[in-house]
């Protein structure tokens, strides 16, 4: 048990902690997408706050966005590393026990020769809706809920995305992925990495066969991809290491899953940023803990749009903020699970910027912005990503001292 572990307690306090998903940029004509944006509501509330970066996983290491919200929520994201597939899968609603072997999946579009037009099934700018995502789904399932003696299940996600969760005894999760990550290229057969994976690998190739059988009358989404093979793993929960009761509000699968996989209550929302506050107001008795994610930041920063990425910053500070403010948290931490610059069009390895406040915060002096170089000069200085949760604890009073 770690320190911070042996010195929780639990309180009344409330603790809420609001993710912006690829928050962090870099400059382009000398500012980056925060420091662009007009946030009169953010600025007023930096300047009465704790502010700082946090490095999500360690110098120069770009993150995903799984070990990225997992050092978030306290944990280290080397120690406890959790394969993407588990993550869908509990995002989606499956509980994959410790022999189910969970996948990620994509359906995609292949030409003739079987060569990617698009690992997406985007088809002039038009990308799979969910509600076409959920019939192919059904179609799947249909022709491939078993092979040999293993059980199949197949969930859709959202648009393009679906999960897949094979049942069965000598399975293994060292396989190679399906997808070579861009296109132009065939899809690549599974292949086993190591004697052990051999029969995993011929169940996973039987499933892609069949679902390209099925699929093959379609001009896109006729073919699919498979990732991110893993196990769930057994990981102490937040109310186990922090005594926290603990609740999520995230509309993507996946923040959903890494939400269910430390312990957290999952609440049912629309997929607004004004139903996913309101699901806050209406549960705020019951829970000390919150967690809520916007994942729009992180879209326009991959799509590299940095207009777009200001304009949804502008919208978070004028509609959101003030609403996340009326809540009257003890603990109101803003902040990325990691950079995505639009300049580079992807995640990157940069520091986090991240505010905090608290009755109990030294505020700044004379940095008045929440953006990357005012939060380099903030109080709470540059730490650990792993590390917010004790300070998030702290500034709630829920640990006790240390020592005599």
């Amino acid at each position: 048990m770690s320190l911070i572990e042996n010195l929780a307690v639990q309180n009344e306090q409330k603790i809420l902690l609001v993710v912006l998903d690829g928050l962090g940029g870099l400059p382009k004509a000398g500012k980056t997408e925060l420091e662009a944006a007009w946030t009169p509501n953010l600025d007023r509330l930096a300047a009465a706050s704790g502010l700082g970066l946090l490095v999500p996983v360690a110098p120069g290491v770009t993150p995903g966005s799984g070990p990225a919200h997992l050092a978030l929520f306290g944990y280290d994201p080397v120690e406890f590393q959790v394969g993407r597939g588990v993550l869908e899968a509990l995002g989606v609603g499956l509980s994959p026990g410790p022999h189910d072997l969970c996948a990620r999946a994509n359906f995609c579009t292949v030409d003739a020769e079987g060569k990617l037009i698009s690992r997406r099934a985007v088809s002039e700018g038009r990308r799979l809706t969910t509600e076409e995502c959920v019939q192919l789904c059904t179609s799947l399932s249909r022709v491939a809920s078993g092979i040999e003696d293993v059980e199949v299940v197949v969930r859709p996600g959202k648009e393009h995305r679906f999960v897949v969760m094979f049942s069965g005894a000598g399975l293994a999760a060292e396989l190679s992925d399906s997808d070579p990550g861009h296109e132009g290229v065939a899809a690549e057969g599974i292949r086993p990495l190591t004697e052990g994976a051999v029969k995993a690998a011929r169940i996973a190739n039987e499933f892609v066969r069949l679902c390209r059988a099925e699929l093959s009358t379609r001009e896109r989404a006729n073919s699919v991809l498979l990732r991110g093979w893993a196990f769930p793993p057994v990981l102490a929960t937040l109310r186990e290491r922090y005594k926290l009761s603990a609740a999520c509000i995230a509309a993507y699968p996946m923040y959903r899953g890494l939400a269910r996989l430390v312990g957290m209550d999952v609440l049912e929302c629309d997929e607004t940023w004004d139903d996913e506050i309101e699901q806050i107001r209406l549960n705020r008795s019951r829970y000390d803990f919150f967690f809520i994610h916007l994942k729009e930041f992180d879209k326009a920063g991959e799509d590299g749009d940095f207009d777009r990425k200001v304009e949804l910053i502008e919208r978070f500070d004028g509609d959101i903020l003030p609403q996340l403010v009326d809540l009257d948290m003890d603990v109101l931490c803003i902040t990325g699970d990691h950079s995505t610059p639009a300049v580079m069009g992807g995640h990157s390895w940069h520091s986090v910027p991240f505010l905090l406040h608290s009755r109990y915060v030294r505020p700044q002096v004379q940095v008045d912005q929440f953006a990357e170089r005012a939060c380099a000069r903030g109080s709470l200085g540059r730490i650990a990503a792993k590390d917010l949760m004790a300070l998030l604890l702290a500034h709630s009073l829920k640990l006790t001292k240390f020592g005599a």
